[in-house]
């Protein structure tokens, strides 16, 4: 299969998986109890003020109608209008937000990969030893230790014990404001990459063509650098791709512990006050970014490693 083609397969997979994830999130919010006239209407209107609201909002329109008008807004229309937020499209909302979280998820997975590179070389060179252990707690600590207390710990560290850093807030900006929120969102993502890296080195390090490297006189860092971390990265771009959409999943609870806007923010938001087009478009945002980041993974199997082409 010719790159061109196998770019074109995976882009129209991506549009299909994008369209189902978006299809299964409107069955499951029109299926949870409760009316957004309701939400959207405070105490004082009448029973005629929501039979309106909701004839304005077709609501009323029977569900595969609806159905059939998202799929349009999907395409033609930027995914309908805000129901909150009338002069607005749904998309509109998510666009003004949707690069602050893609900042946000890029300097995490910069951050996971910053720490867990030299971990797992660090560990896989010295087998058995104390730093070893080391690494391997500190690996299990970024695994086990849920965003909920990094956040609030390390903002009491680097913003009120040593107040080195900007304290968190919707008017915090800057690269500065995103050093704390990329940490404890690509905490997780760090212990996972240092120890699926530790064993993958390991094994690779194990390997006939390590010994004839070194046989030749080559510099041990030479080895460990061009010859096994270059075949372990293949593992691992797969493992930190599998892990993005928890990663952005994680967003969620990180833009909330730092106030930072985001997708994840506000799809809380539009969730909570039954904004169903922004839910579906936040959604949607999210889906779009999984795929493309997918298939940039795909394409780096090649650059890392050149015995990798693209198949079908």
């Amino acid at each position: 299969m010719s790159p061109l083609a196998f770019l074109l397969r995976r882009v129209g997979a991506g549009a299909l998986t994008v369209l189902a994830v978006a299809s299964l999130s409107f069955v499951a919010i029109h299926a949870l109890p409760g009316d957004p006239a309701d939400v959207l209407l405070d105490e004082t209107a009448t029973t005629a003020d929501r039979l309106a609201l909701r004839h304005a909002l077709h609501l009323d329109d029977p569900l595969p109608v609806q159905y059939l008008r998202f799929l349009g807004d999907l395409a033609f229309r930027g995914m309908g209008q805000s129901f909150v937020h009338r002069d607005r499209t749904a998309f509109s909302e998510v666009l003004a937000v949707w690069p602050s979280t893609v900042a946000l998820a890029l300097c995490a997975v910069l951050v996971a990969w910053t720490i867990a590179i030299p971990l797992a070389m660090l560990a896989a060179t010295r087998p058995g030893t104390r730093t070893d252990a080391a690494v391997g707690v500190l690996s299990l600590l970024g695994m086990a230790l849920p965003s909920l207390w990094i956040g609030p710990m390390l903002v009491l560290l680097f913003c009120v014990a040593l107040p080195w850093l900007p304290f968190p807030g919707p008017d915090a900006s800057g690269p500065a404001s995103l050093v704390l929120p990329s940490l404890t969102l690509g905490a997780g993502l760090a212990g996972i990459l240092t120890r699926m890296g530790r064993g993958a080195l390991r094994e690779v390090l194990r390997e006939p063509y390590i010994a004839t490297a070194r046989a030749k006189g080559l510099r041990e860092s030479t080895v460990l650098i061009r010859h096994a971390l270059r075949t372990a990265l293949v593992p691992l771009l797969t493992v930190g791709g599998a892990q993005l959409s928890a990663l952005l999943g994680g967003a969620v609870v990180t833009e909330r512990i730092f106030e930072r806007p985001g997708l994840g923010l506000l799809f809380l938001e539009a969730l909570l006050r039954r904004d169903v087009p922004v839910v579906l478009a936040c959604v949607v945002a999210f889906g779009i970014t999984v795929a493309v980041i997918q298939l940039v993974i795909d394409l780096l199997y090649a650059v890392v490693d050149p015995r990798i082409r693209v198949a079908a």
